[in-house]
């Protein structure tokens, strides 16, 4: 076998139906061509906003067999993977951070295969290929953030430094309706839950939008939630609105847009997208805060459409305790890294070994502490 990759500085340089080639079978939609060109070609992603696309393809005798969505980043935003506290640390030091390398898809927190190829000989060049770029370029690190379970073994079998978070996530034992999941839970959080429920229902009417309902002008209120959110809770929301049309027109079918309506104004939504098997939470805003409506739209209208779709598990994002006693459970997710230099690689797999310990003593206080569900179905 001869393998060779080569560097591409825009999905649209790779094509639609080479890219899919390798995306489609992971049924992950944000691996997808549309999803990744949407973000290039909308200006989210571009060089001038710390995004330079440095995709990489694998050939075998000319036959594209692997690709690898990978950056350039001039900083550490829109990743959901912190190493704000590395950069720092080297820098005082003499070193030099930025740019570094990272394989992810940008601004989504979200599990999936990032050496996208059949073979583990393919993953594990795309991989060394990856590295070689890092060692070419001068660069300070690569990181390969929210890798599955199998491309994670590649990683640290190629020597990466592994590292471990949280997520929460909601999984479908068979429910074939909302009241089923809460059957499942303790008395006072189903009583809390229906009245969470009830309050944040009250005088709306609760949408899902999904293909020809994605109007540009709905795109139009939610853009305005997204802004409204992201203003308050991070500075500068990081997706530009014609990332929204591009998503609309091309991917309608794999999205969900949960919209609340008053009097016919729309006044909060949460934007989902739909995978093979599993619903993924993203961007969620208002502009008429009232108590208990994140959950509904974010959390409860979730599961109940999860149910719907006869989907196996809700990825609600990073962060959010508050997502446990909404039947959310901790699970793992994983990231490699790759250090260039020797110092800060030691100081970098000293820390993650005290983190992983942490994180795996906090997750497990959590669910016999806070679980939601009944005794004997706490790992649901």
């Amino acid at each position: 076998m001869s393998l060779s990759a080569r560097i591409h500085g825009s999905i649209a340089e790779i094509g639609r139906v080479t890219w899919d080639a390798q995306a489609t079978p992971t049924g992950d939609p944000f691996l997808s061509y549309y999803f990744l060109e949407a973000c290039e070609a909308s200006g989210s992603v571009q060089p001038r906003e710390g995004w330079a696309p440095r995709h990489l393809t694998l050939e075998d005798d000319g036959d594209i067999v692997g690709v690898m969505p990978l950056y350039l980043k001039g900083h550490s935003q829109g990743e959901y993977v912190f190493d704000h506290a590395w950069a720092d640390a080297f820098e005082r030091a003499g070193g030099i951070y930025y740019p570094k390398l990272l394989g992810a898809v940008p601004f989504t927190p979200v599990t999936g295969p990032r050496l996208l190829a059949t073979t583990t000989e393919r993953k594990r060049a795309l991989a060394e290929a990856a590295v070689s770029l890092v060692e070419r370029e001068g660069l300070s690190s690569l990181h390969i953030n929210f890798a599955d379970d199998a491309d994670q073994a590649v990683l640290v079998e190629a020597g990466f430094l592994a590292r471990q978070d949280r997520q929460f996530v909601w999984t479908n034992r068979g429910y074939d309706r909302f009241d089923a999941f809460l059957s499942d839970l303790s008395s006072s959080h189903r009583k809390t839950i229906r009245r969470e429920r009830r309050e944040a229902q009250a005088g709306l009417d609760i949408r899902v939008l999904t293909g020809s309902d994605l109007t540009e002008a709905m795109w139009d209120a939610f853009f305005e939630f997204y802004m409204d959110t992201g203003s308050r809770k991070w500075g500068r929301p990081y997706l530009k609105r014609a990332f929204f049309s591009e998503i609309g027109a091309r991917m309608a079918d794999r999205i969900a847009l949960v919209m609340a309506f008053e009097a016919g104004r729309p006044i909060a939504g949460a934007l989902n997208f739909i995978g093979t098997q599993a619903l993924y939470g993203r961007q969620w805003g208002t502009v008429s805060p009232r108590p208990f409506l994140h959950f509904e739209l974010c959390y409860y209208q979730a599961i109940d459409l999860a149910i719907s779709l006869g989907l196996e598990r809700v990825e609600a994002g990073a962060q959010g305790d508050h997502k446990l006693a909404r039947g959310y459970l901790p699970r793992p997710v994983h990231s490699a890294h790759y250090i260039a230099h020797p110092g800060l690689r030691r100081a970098v797999d000293d820390y993650l070994d005290q983190e992983r310990e942490a994180v795996a003593e906090n997750a497990v206080v959590m669910i016999e502490n806070y679980s939601p569900f009944r005794r004997g179905d706490r790992d649901a």
